[in-house]
């Protein structure tokens, strides 16, 4: 019977790994053959129906998606990372254990969201400084998002910003400038109100 997926050539799956109907994993990307750029990912997956993963990423234990969720080549992505419905991740990124990315979220190019850090629905990263500029593709800086900070719901972030250890952003928040650790910020643009000791939160 033939298989209702598409796994590539160059592809390794951890024991336990769930693919469910209609996912690619290992499409190629653009100038590279099946086969020619390994993908690993680690024990324990469950990659859920319609999700298209290209060659090249190297994803961590544990690993799990939503339903159609696109993840372009050559990311790094650690241990018991989700990734929700109809998110989109770019290339050259780098995403570190525990991270959570709720649906509907873009993540560009560039991009380094650190350890247990927290990405709310609908966020959008971006990358592109001065868009369709003459050398925009030269000097795409993707943001930086720290160890255990929580950006809320339809949160934009604007490029090479670095959210702090620890920080908050409230739901529909521009920020265009980096946020401390520890720091709360909300608005457009986001401004620090507070700090997230004066919260109900507990240190992972």
């Amino acid at each position: 019977m033939e298989q209702p997926f598409i796994i590539h050539a160059g592809v390794s799956l951890g024991a336990n790994t769930v693919v469910e109907e209609y996912c690619i994993i290992g499409s190629p990307p653009r100038g590279h053959k099946a086969g020619e750029l390994a993908t690993v990912i680690g024990a324990g997956a469950h990659v859920r129906s319609h999700t298209v993963i290209y060659a090249g990423n190297r994803i961590g234990s544990n690993f799990q998606t939503g339903n159609k969720v696109n993840i372009r080549e050559l990311n790094t992505i650690g241990d018991d990372v989700s990734v929700g419905t109809l998110s989109v991740i770019e290339h050259h990124v780098e995403i570190g254990h525990r991270v959570r990315i709720h649906s509907q979220v873009f993540i560009p190019e560039y991009s380094i969201l650190e350890e247990a850090c927290w990405i709310g629905p609908n966020v959008v990263l971006t990358n592109a400084k001065f868009p369709m500029s003459p050398d925009a593709k030269k000097n795409l800086r993707g943001p930086v998002i720290r160890r255990r900070a929580k950006v809320g719901a339809n949160v934009t972030i604007l490029p090479g910003v670095v959210i702090g250890e620890d920080a908050l952003v409230g739901a529909g928040s521009v920020v265009s400038r980096d946020v401390p650790a520890g720091a709360v910020v909300v608005g457009n643009p986001a401004r620090v109100i507070k700090n997230i000791s004066e919260l109900p939160y507990e240190r992972m």
